[in-house]
């Protein structure tokens, strides 16, 4: 009790400490439900008899419910359970036990007539209506009983097991979570003291041979006697930061490119503080882009090299290609896009974050603070996937009173990063608001460009689950792109799990098809589809890229050059700044 009472005080005053949202963030989703609420009222006034068919339908089904219940319980077993599998509802109380049985299907016969008033209601636009839907949705995985200790039996076992003490140690998970985020609540995904950058995770050898405010570039040591010609430099997204290509050895895609015999260079990106406030996406595009190339350049004595972006990288390697090609700049001889989205026509599942009210509360906050803090895109995400990043994290650590798992992955996607003010509101109102890139020409550094400007050889990777950059709009935009040698592959699985796939796993396929004039769903028709990892098929596209005589390769690099000497062991020092 002692402990309890200790932790008490402890949340209260952690709670005390969170910095207060600004008001302009909780108009949004106020306005959207007021419109909602509108829609369907006017729904109702209009057409009442498809509300009272909603109503009559669903108390129905209700009554039905909890008679058969009363039956099934009279005679000592659980009602007839008809409802679809959930990973939520795993536990057997849930089917053998009448009283949870019964708990699972009123819940799930909610969940299901929420959905079904939303789908029905006629008095919303599209876009409104999708918002809704994805709230709605929000809402209902919010309310499963799974959520709450009285309606889940498994964490009540474990209590009643442990004497009470899952639920103390779950309380200080709680209490740690909120000390370590500043009173906010963002659960632990992963076990923190079970990694460090540079011992057991980011661990490929190699040094930091660059530097400026924008990024450490990293050039890996080589493992083989002798390389390609042309070097590799890879530009990781900075949402998130660039180690997710190498988390460890087995899975990382750094260290199995360098064992390919390339020279490989990666772009570390600075964790942005509130001094970044007026850094834009030209200021990514010339002290990011153009520097780190020049200093490849420089350190291998080549006159081009091959590129890789990722993600919001990719989408800036787009834009900085199409402003090569009007400079009549020939460093970069292909590229290679991850997961990239150049078309925002389609936004996927982000579009209910995306419309002005939400993004004009984004800009007031960063008018306040200077940077979109780190906390915002964590949240964001994380309630994209709400049951398996947010309510079963929640219901391990804090019913269960359960460690955290030691998961790279879940390590790495905790280790955010904040965003500039200026390159965050160019990017959502020039490229996914206003879509300029795919539809009349995006404007930076002085010129306009556009997808078609970009001509050199590209290779897209797209991820078939992908939430984050669906794969049809990758090939939307891939498609535009006017370069005449264009590859697209079709990667198994999501974002990240379709792009770490090493091909010692055998785990994911991936997709083929040289055919690339038909449509997403005509191209996937026609595709040969491919077992294993895609690098493979990717490191033979690049080999070709890669210089005139591959029988001729150069002896290795090691990494730096007289005027670019190394100046610390990778992963080197802005990998290990936390927001």
């Amino acid at each position: 009790m002692a402990r309890v009472e200790n932790l008490s005080q402890r949340l209260v005053s952690s709670a005390s400490h969170k910095t207060p949202i600004n008001p302009a963030l909780e108009g949004p989703g106020q306005d959207m439900y007021m419109k909602a609420m509108s829609g369907y009222m006017a729904e109702m006034m209009s057409n009442p008899t498809k509300i009272f068919e909603h109503q009559a339908s669903y108390w129905s089904q209700s009554v039905g419910h909890f008679m058969e219940a009363q039956k099934a319980a009279s005679e000592g077993h659980a009602p007839k359970d008809g409802q679809k599998n959930d990973r939520r509802f795993t536990d057997d109380a849930w089917s053998a036990n009448p009283w949870f049985n019964f708990v699972k299907q009123q819940y799930q016969m909610n969940s299901d007539m929420l959905r079904q008033m939303v789908t029905d209601t006629e008095g919303l636009g599209a876009q409104d209506k999708k918002r809704l839907q994805f709230f709605t949705n929000q809402v209902i995985d919010m309310l499963a009983p799974t959520n709450f200790l009285g309606t889940n039996p498994e964490a009540m076992q474990k209590a009643v097991e442990t004497q009470g003490q899952s639920l103390v140690d779950g309380m200080e998970n709680l209490v740690r979570d909120m000390e370590d985020h500043g009173g906010d609540l963002l659960v632990s995904l992963a076990d923190r003291d079970a990694f460090e950058v540079g011992k057991n995770i980011a661990t490929a050898d190699g040094q930091v041979v660059f530097r400026n405010r924008m990024l450490e570039l990293i050039q890996f040591a080589p493992t083989t006697e002798t390389v390609h010609k042309i070097p590799l430099l890879i530009f990781p997204p900075w949402i998130n930061k660039y180690y997710i290509l190498d988390l460890k050895k087995k899975n990382s895609l750094i260290q199995w490119a360098v064992d390919q015999g390339y020279t490989v260079f990666v772009v570390s990106w600075v964790n942005p503080t509130e001094d970044f406030a007026d850094v834009g996406l030209d200021t990514y595009i010339e002290e990011g882009y153009f520097e780190a190339m020049n200093a490849v350049k420089e350190i291998t004595g080549e006159k081009q090299l091959n590129a890789v972006g990722y993600c919001v990288a990719g989408t800036v390697l787009t834009l900085t290609l199409a402003l090569m090609q009007k400079r009549g700049d020939k460093t970069v001889k292909s590229a290679t896009f991850f997961t990239t989205m150049t078309d925002f026509s389609d936004q996927g599942e982000f579009s209910v974050f995306l419309g002005d009210d939400f993004v004009d509360g984004i800009e007031a906050q960063i008018c306040s603070d200077g940077i979109l803090k780190s906390y915002f895109m964590s949240r964001t995400f994380s309630y994209l996937r709400a049951n398996d990043l947010v309510y079963g994290p929640m219901i391990r650590n804090y019913m269960m009173g359960e460690a955290p798992p030691a998961f790279d992955l879940l390590y790495w996607n905790g280790d955010s990063t904040n965003l500039p003010g200026r390159m965050t509101m160019e990017y959502l109102r020039g490229l996914c608001q206003r879509n300029e890139l795919a539809e009349g020409g995006f404007e930076i550094c002085g010129e306009t460009v556009s997808l078609k400007d970009v001509k050199i050889p590209i290779c897209f990777v797209a991820c078939e689950t992908d939430h984050i950059a669906a794969w049809k709009s990758c090939f939307n935009g891939f498609r535009q792109y006017g370069s005449k040698d264009k590859t697209f592959i079709l990667s198994e699985s999501g974002h990240i799990a379709g792009i770490v796939n090493p091909p010692s796993k055998k785990k994911y396929g991936h997709y083929l098809n040289e055919a690339l004039e038909s449509d997403a769903d005509d191209w996937l028709k026609g595709a040969a589809f491919n077992e294993g990892s895609w690098w493979p098929h990717w490191s033979g596209w690049l080999d070709a890229k890669s210089g005139k005589n591959l029988a001729k390769q150069i002896p290795a690099r090691d990494p730096g050059s007289q005027k670019f000497p190394p100046l610390c062991p990778a992963p080197g020092t802005y990998v290990k700044v936390h927001s």
